[in-house]
């Protein structure tokens, strides 16, 4: 029987609203642009080996001022007050954290052990010298895997938060929470699931990746958006600076990408077999971490809000760590580092799909909508069938 009650909606409401058709078809964009970046790198080798070489501690300068304005338009949005908050209900915090160091590690090896140890290991039978020791693809492979499952995001997130409407004050602490962690745990986790004595954890890098990728953004969001609101008032902030700063999140999210397969692109050109090998335990390694985490949320009852971002941290991994970790310790030709850059190819796409999932399945959740802190007219609103 049909409703001519006015509130009824044709389907489930969602986070978000009616997109752009730039926000639409992001996943197109993305992957057009990880295709330009490899044929730039291969145009111009000269000009993505400059622009690589420029560097600190393994920290890549463009690729670090591309992140500053990735992150700044995001930062700039948070109201902090919210952060304060996230401490007094820790349970999202907590559940990310049991997911990023208690769980995700190891299903990462038992994910890589089966796939590259057992199931494809007919083909990749190859072995390369590293440090003067012959080691198997295969296995040098699984040491880029365990690089990346031992490196919980921090500067992304950010950009995933933003584009699934969730809680960027909660995103905001777990950030803070995963830098610190994985400066006392990336080390002895590294050394025990690769057993390697003698494993180098580049301390400044993640330091510094810290520092530039997130401080900075930080510093400049939180002083902003206290200048503007105090002298140009709130309408101001939201209608006019908000409008016009919005797209940059993305513009550098999608330049971040050129920039990183223009550098490392020949690595995905030379072996593009074991690509998709590599790429199995790594998408299916994502999927199950978001899984477990969404649905423990569900269990213990959080809002949407939390729900988001805390399955979407677990799920994600620190690349820029991962990559910088692997060419130190293995050399920049290595399985290793070839396979902490499948890593950045599976997920960004992938990372995309799950936003939109979460999205999709927000009615699922209690709604807190006012957490999200976008500012943004397509937020939540329950009588909307838009949305």
């Amino acid at each position: 029987m049909s409703s001519n009650n006015p509130h009824t909606t044709a389907s489930p409401p969602q986070a978000g609203g009616s997109l752009s058709f730039f926000e639409k078809y992001l996943t197109i964009w993305v992957f057009l642009c990880i295709l330009g970046g490899i044929v730039l790198g291969r145009l111009f080798p000269g000009v993505a080996v400059a622009l690589d070489a420029m560097s600190v501690y393994q920290v890549s300068i463009p690729i670090a001022i591309c992140l500053f304005f990735m992150m700044y338009p995001i930062m700039v949005k948070i109201d902090f007050t919210q952060a304060v908050n996230v401490i007094k209900a820790p349970k999202p915090v907590i559940l990310t954290l049991v997911v990023n160091w208690l769980i995700k590690p190891f299903t990462m090896v038992a994910f890589a052990q089966f796939f590259l140890g057992w199931l494809f290991h007919h083909f990749l039978t190859g072995t390369e010298v590293i440090r003067g020791s012959e080691v198997t693809l295969a296995n040098s492979y699984i040491a880029g895997t365990i690089l990346l499952g031992i490196a919980p995001c921090t500067a992304m997130v950010l950009m995933w938060g933003y584009l699934s409407y969730s809680n960027q004050g909660h995103t905001l602490v777990m950030v803070a929470v995963n830098s610190l962690t994985m400066l006392f745990l990336y080390a002895p986790l590294g050394r025990w699931l690769l057993a390697a004595n003698d494993l180098i954890v580049p301390w400044q890098t993640i330091v510094l990746s810290v520092l530039i990728y997130v401080g900075l953004p930080l510093a400049a969001g939180m002083y902003s958006r206290y200048w503007i609101l105090k002298y140009k008032g709130k309408a101001w902030f939201e209608r006019r600076f908000l409008k016009y700063l919005s797209p940059v999140a993305i513009a550098a999210l999608l330049i971040t990408l050129v920039l990183l397969f223009a550098f490392k692109g020949d690595l995905i050109v030379n072996n593009p077999l074991h690509i998709v090998l590599i790429a199995v335990p790594l998408f299916i390694q994502t999927n199950f971490i978001f899984l477990i985490g969404y649905v423990a949320a569900l269990k213990l009852n959080l809002s949407y809000e939390d729900a988001a971002p805390a399955a979407l941290i677990g799920a994600s991994n620190h690349f820029e760590v991962a990559i910088a970790t692997a060419v130190m310790l293995f050399g920049l030709n290595s399985g290793a580092a070839l396979a902490t850059v499948v890593g950045v190819l599976i997920e960004v796409p992938v990372m995309l799909m799950l936003v939109e999932l979460c999205k999709r399945t927000a009615m699922w959740f209690p709604r807190e909508p006012e957490k999200a802190t976008l500012h943004d007219p397509r937020c939540f609103s329950p009588f909307n069938s838009n949305i």
